[in-house]
């Protein structure tokens, strides 16, 4: 039994249909944490999220619900911490700021939080950087839509991606939306990768993640972009127990094989 007082529901996205199922079971596991709740509590949705409305239209619960917009530019003026700048973080953050906002936190002490807040290890961390390259190290990405938050805020991607796919996951970008990106395949389940990317962008696909690195650093000095901005992004898209223990080893192993065979030479 579980009581809460604010509830969120973000993210629907067709990315956990392996536990659950299909997309309907899906919906109705979200919509269980309001399912307790009563007419004085509040529940925080995405306001353009056309799935969770449908769904709440059948199941409406008791309590108040609030509809979440995207932040505002003046709100976005007031981040200075890049780690937020991301379309995914951004979402996130517009749910904080309206339930910090019911619960009449002040705005000075949540900026203030959120300009001070270091981002954890394999969460788009950014590894290395130099004037004319950024590395990221986001191997928590583990579908698609995870990667998408980060690429949408980047520009000139050597996309390196990879491993065990999640059931019904779907590439959303568009082909303008990736005309500065190429995507670097690696692993046992490259058909599925390279079906979902294919008309969209270019890609290449190998056996690992050794071979990958060394070929990603072979087409920036072939491209003649050692002097151009670009970045290198680690964001595989799929889940790590093809080869690794977990997304925590293979973040590891990738910033190993980056000091190894790039540091230095870019």
């Amino acid at each position: 039994f579980i009581k809460t007082n604010y509830a969120a529901i973000l993210n629907i996205k067709p990315d956990h249909l392996e536990r659950h199922g299909n997309l309907k079971n899906y919906l109705k596991a979200k919509i269980k944490i309001s399912e307790n709740q009563t007419k004085n509590d509040f529940l925080f949705i995405e306001a353009d999220n056309k799935l969770i409305k449908k769904e709440l239209k059948m199941n409406r619960p008791k309590s108040n619900i609030i509809y979440v917009n995207k932040i505002l530019a003046n709100q976005k003026l007031r981040i200075k911490n890049k780690y937020f700048l991301t379309e995914g973080n951004l979402q996130n953050l517009s749910f904080i700021l309206n339930i910090s906002k019911k619960l009449r936190l002040k705005k000075k002490i949540i900026y203030q939080s959120i300009n001070n807040f270091k981002s954890l290890k394999f969460r788009q961390e950014e590894i290395y950087k130099s004037k004319n390259l950024t590395i990221i190290n986001d191997s928590k990405a583990t579908s698609f839509s995870s990667s998408e938050n980060v690429l949408k805020s980047l520009k000139n991607v050597y996309w390196i991606l990879g491993g065990i796919p999640k059931k019904g996951d779907k590439f959303e970008m568009t082909k303008n939306d990736c005309k500065s990106f190429r995507a670097y395949i690696f692993g046992k389940h490259q058909y599925f990768f390279k079906k979902k990317l294919k008309g969209k962008l270019k890609y290449k696909t190998f056996k690992n993640l050794n071979v990958t690195i060394k070929k990603v650093y072979s087409d920036i000095i072939q491209n003649n972009e050692i002097n151009n901005s670009k970045v290198i992004l680690f964001s595989p898209a799929g889940a790590s127990f093809d080869s690794f223990k977990n997304f925590e080893e293979r973040g590891i192993i990738f910033n190993r094989l980056i000091k190894k065979l790039l540091i230095g030479k870019l």
